[in-house]
Order: C-alpha cells, then structure tokens, then sequence
C-alpha cells in the first residue's frame, strides 16, 4: 500500500520540477459507459492516482507551488444521500484532507468559481491537454474566465506537457512501488498455474481465460489487460484476445496474461503443450526462446541500456532460426539485414507499473536509456511462424511461442518478480503430467 506520506513527496517532487510560477492541474479518469446505463469498472487515471491515491471519478488535482493555504488542493465530489443510496458513499472534501492528505478541498460543482482566481499570476500550466475533450473544454473555459477576472486577470502564457516531468518520476519504483507489484506478479502466477491445470484438448480457449479471472478475482485482484489465450496457430497472431476457438491435441497455448493490484500490473507470458508433452519441433522453437529470454534477462542491470536485451534476444534468435533451416544464411546476416523480423517481429520489452505498458523514455537524445535501479521491465522474446508460411516445412508452420517475465533492476543487477512460473520445459511437463 502507497502511504499519504509517499503520495505526498511524490507532488512536492513534482513541484520542485514545475517551479513556483507554474500550476498542475490533473484529472481523474472519467467514468466510462458500456452501453446505455451500464457503465465499465471503473479504473483511475494512472498519473492521477500516481499523485494522491483518489480512487473516485469527478476530480481534479490542483498542485499550486507556494501557495500560502496549501499547495495541494483536491476538487471532488460532496457526500449525496441520494448519491449514496444507489452507487455507495462517496469520499467527500473532509475526508480528501483526513485520509489522503490533501492541504485543501472544495467540491467539484465549485470549480469554474474557485480555480480560476488560484491559477492566476501563474506563468505555466502543466496538464494533460488533448487526452479527455471534457477537461479540456473546462480548461479553457477557466482560461476565459480569469481574464475577466478583476477586468482582466494574468493568464498562464504556457500550457506544458505534464508527461515531460511526471513520467520521469514514474519510471521509478519506490519500495512500496515494488511490494505491490510483487503481489500483482504472484497473482498472475497463481493464475497461471491455475490456468495450466485446465487447459486440455477439447477445451475452449474462453474457459481457460475464465480460469485465469477467477484466480485473479479471488485475490481481490483484477485483470491488468484483456488476457490472451491463443491455441495453435492463433499464437502467431500478437495481440490476439478472441479466445474463442477449441483446443486441440498437440496444439501449444500461449497465454499472455497478468494482475493488477491496487494499480499496478504485472505481464507474464508462457506457452506450453495443451497435450502435456512438446513435439520435437515445438522443444526446438521453443529452447531457442528460452535460450534468447534467459540471455536476455541478464542483460537487465544497472549501465546497461535498455536495448541490451532485445540485441541479445535476436541475436540468440537468429542463430537458432539459421541452424535450424529456417532462415538462410547466417545470422550475422539475418541481424543485419533483419530477415529475423518475418519470425520476431516485436521488440523484446516495455516499462512496466502502474500500467501494462509504462511510460517512460525508451531514448535519451537519441540513444538507448541507461537501465537505473527501480525500473522495472518485461522480457518477452518470441518466435512466430505464420501458418500459411510457405518459405518453411509445413511442420514449423502455425507455431507461436512467447516467454515473458517481469524484471526489476536492483543496485546489483535484477531480481525476476514472476518466476513462480515455471518456463523450463522438462518443469512444465512434469507440472502438466500432474493435472
């Protein structure tokens, strides 16, 4: 669990990076709807829960550096007995400075009276301007306002990305950070082994994804993204979520799938035989992802930059494809040439936290980021062979293999957050001769 106390530092860092003539604004996330009345679970905005914790929709975080009644002021709903009786109670203003540490708090119907005159004298405003029209209107609506403010306020002259500073500091993972996304990676551990124990022939795809959910919810855990369950050939599809065909004999799944807790994610990725024994070109493919995976992990330390990894995935890869036939040539020319991408086309990672896909530069003035204790990565190379792929035997066709961890950078090189998984073949077949 994130502290007030971390939340805090958290805003007064990003203070000290805005400066004292600037103001942040940032929103909540507005509630969404699946159609008609019925709205989707609700989910925060990741910067704004990065910054307070605030779990509701119908907010807006003011951070106003040196702001002599408080520097951070939180607009949010009021109490409603009505409001209440049908949705639950809501946190209210006393409570947003009781128990989430804000300096101040108004409620939101107030807005468009009350923060137009604190922005005023501001040289900036950082916001997130473009992503939600609703917030952007209202913004410009206070811009107007506070030039009529008094016969003509001074209006910010600069609106400033908020990502430029904000997602710097995300990038790394406090303690508390890395605690709760330990628990979301052994959630989606637990899940997956749940999920191996019912994927048989026969079955259909949707009832091993029903599996993975309601190992997650039993947790009190939520699915971090739609999971994948791809059997056969559906696995060289990268970003498969139909999940609806049957299972079938001497098929591989591959699932892609991990929890959230209180936010933030985890992504574990496994491929595994429905039949419980890999065939021999399955084991070849796959020691080949397990080797380029492993080689890849440890290139996850501190002065390496990111794109270590994926060098050394694809050239474990390329070397694999090319003694196999698969490729022609070698695979220094494979590398060179990028031949390799007709079989892994992905890259071999992202930044993982409070989303699947974690913001972050990947690049620093055009070079690779330095890798830096707290950050936290998913090695995920993959080998897919199209199914209709006629350049290679028709007994690789259709064979789509991903290995995916999640990898936290320490002072001394890394640590796996998911390996309660198992990925070594001979361990995944013992687990699946045990169902």
């Amino acid at each position: 669990m994130i502290t007030p106390a971390e939340f805090a530092r958290r805003r007064r860092q990003l203070m000290h990076l805005a400066g004292e003539d600037a103001v942040v604004l940032v929103a909540a996330a507005p509630e969404r709807m699946r159609n008609a009345d019925a709205a989707w679970p609700y989910r925060q905005d990741s910067d704004f829960h990065y910054l307070c914790g605030f779990p509701e929709p119908d907010a807006v975080l003011a951070l106003l550096p040196g702001r002599k009644h408080g520097e951070a002021v939180l607009f949010c709903r009021e109490h409603d007995d009505e409001h209440a009786r049908w949705h639950g109670a809501s946190v209210g203003t006393e409570q947003a400075v009781a128990a989430f540490g804000m300096d101040d708090a108004f409620p939101i119907d107030d807005i468009d009276d009350i923060l137009p005159g604190m922005i005023e004298g501001r040289a900036r405003v950082y916001c997130h301007f473009g992503s939600e029209p609703q917030f952007d209107a209202q913004l410009l609506g206070w811009m107007r306002r506070l030039r009529q403010l008094r016969g003509g306020g001074v209006v910010p002259k600069e609106f400033v990305a908020l990502g430029h500073l904000l997602h710097d500091l995300r990038l790394f993972k406090s303690p508390a950070e890395l605690k709760l996304m330990r628990a979301a990676a052994a959630v989606a551990a637990e899940a997956h082994l749940a999920a191996m124990q019912v994927a048989r022939p026969g079955r259909h795809e949707y009832e091993v994804e029903a599996e993975l959910l309601r190992a997650m919810r039993l947790r009190g855990a939520v699915a971090a993204f739609p999971p994948i369950v791809a059997g056969g050939a559906n696995a060289c599809t990268m970003h498969y979520t139909a999940n609806r065909a049957r299972l079938a004999e001497g098929e591989l799944l591959l699932i892609d799938a991990g929890a959230e807790v209180d936010c933030y994610a985890s992504d574990i990725s496994r491929s595994f035989p429905v039949s419980g024994r890999y065939s021999r070109e399955q084991r070849a493919l796959y020691d080949i992802v397990l080797t380029a995976q492993l080689a890849a992990i440890d290139e996850v330390r501190p002065g390496n930059p990111f794109s270590a990894a994926h060098t050394a995935a694809v050239q474990v890869i390329a070397e694999g494809l090319c003694a196999l036939g698969l490729l022609k040539g070698d695979a220094e020319t494979a590398v060179a040439t990028g031949s390799y991408r007709h079989f892994f086309p992905a890259k071999t990672g992202h930044w993982l936290g409070l989303d699947v896909h974690d913001v972050g530069d990947y690049r620093i003035e055009g070079e690779p980021r330095v890798l830096e204790p707290g950050m936290v990565v998913t090695v995920e190379p993959g080998i897919y062979v199209p199914p209709d792929d006629r350049s290679v035997p028709e007994r690789w066709r259709g064979i789509g293999i991903r290995i995916e961890d999640d990898v936290a950078v320490t002072r001394r090189g890394h640590e796996v957050l998911t390996a309660a998984v198992p990925k070594e073949p001979e361990a995944i077949e013992a687990l699946l001769a045990s169902r």
